[in-house]
């Protein structure tokens, strides 16, 4: 998987599935298992553990590896293998007077960070991810580098975020100073960027945008570095404050996002352009939109707001 340049999120999925496989086989070598062994354990996540569709498909794709690429075995196809159905979903959308609701319980980074999910519409890890050189306040854009997919883009910058992004980053530089003369200030560098570059890890364009509050020394170079915010301080942030907000949905991080794309095509945006500013590979993903619209599905109008005056209550 490293050779591969798999990411170190997939290859901790993927190696977790291999050990549930090999743990539901009783412990015995993948080597001495085959096909109706992979079908067994994958028609036992869709039927016992009702597991989704695509945490099937992802368990099939790390086993898919495990046989051809490591083991170097060719499985047959997996005739009796029972599908978990995929079920349509739309997704939660917040009103606007929501998104201010939300907003308001926040703290101050947090709230950053969700105005920019909310503005941008970043993908939660995105905006972890940010580092400083891929915000542009001179064009109003944020470049997201190896979204989903392994794929660049570049997406709109709230102007109204702007004061206090540029406030947050100079806080972020003084404290990239201090690290700086404590022998620290190194951060984590894209693929092998650390060796063409060796001091690019401590300069202020690379540095993450939201960064963590301790520090922690890399085990193979013995760099004091500090990551970015973990995810979860957002999620957790994000929870309480659509509980203290009293909203009656069940609203994530990534609810901003579907908002995000919600509300440009209720304010007249083109899909093809809200397509391109979520970084959809296909402009079917951006359609499920169209029908989360204020308007009702399909944006036609209910055959009840024509009935006029005078009739009975409904």
């Amino acid at each position: 998987m490293r050779l591969r340049h798999f990411s170190p999120r997939t290859e901790e999925a993927y190696v977790g599935w291999m050990r549930r496989y090999w743990e539901f086989h009783g412990r015995r070598p993948p080597a001495e298992l085959d096909a109706a062994h992979v079908t067994a354990f994958l028609n036992f996540l869709a039927g016992q553990r009702r597991v989704s569709a695509s945490t099937q498909n992802q368990a099939l794709a790390a086993l898919l590896f495990l046989y051809r690429e490591v083991l170097g075995q060719e499985l047959p196809w997996l005739d009796d293998l029972v599908r978990a159905k995929t079920p349509g979903r739309l997704p939660t959308v917040l009103t606007r007077d929501e998104v201010r609701a939300v907003l308001a319980k926040l703290d101050v980074v947090p709230r950053l960070m969700a105005t920019l999910l909310y503005g941008s519409g970043l993908r939660l890890l995105e905006c972890c991810r940010l580092r400083v050189k891929d915000v542009d306040f001179a064009r109003n854009q944020i470049v997201v580098r190896r979204g989903k997919g392994d794929r660049d883009r570049a997406t709109m910058m709230p102007q109204s975020v702007q004061g206090d992004l540029r406030a947050h980053l100079a806080h972020v530089q003084a404290q990239h100073r201090r690290d700086l003369v404590a022998g620290a200030g190194w951060v984590e560098l894209p693929a092998a960027l650390g060796r063409k570059l060796p001091s690019a890890g401590r300069e202020w364009p690379w540095q993450w945008v939201f960064p963590a509050t301790r520090l922690y020394v890399h085990a193979e170079t013995g760099q004091r570095r500090r990551h970015h915010l973990h995810e979860t301080v957002l999620q957790g942030a994000v929870r309480r404050a659509v509980l203290a907000a009293g909203i009656p949905k069940r609203a994530t991080c990534h609810t901003f996002r579907h908002s995000f794309a919600t509300h440009l095509l209720e304010d007249g945006s083109d899909i093809r352009t809200v397509q391109e500013l979520l970084g959809h590979k296909d402009v079917a993903t951006t359609m499920v939109y169209t029908h989360v619209l204020n308007r009702g599905p399909a944006g036609v109008r209910s055959p009840a707001d024509n009935l006029g005056g005078g009739g009975e209550t409904l």
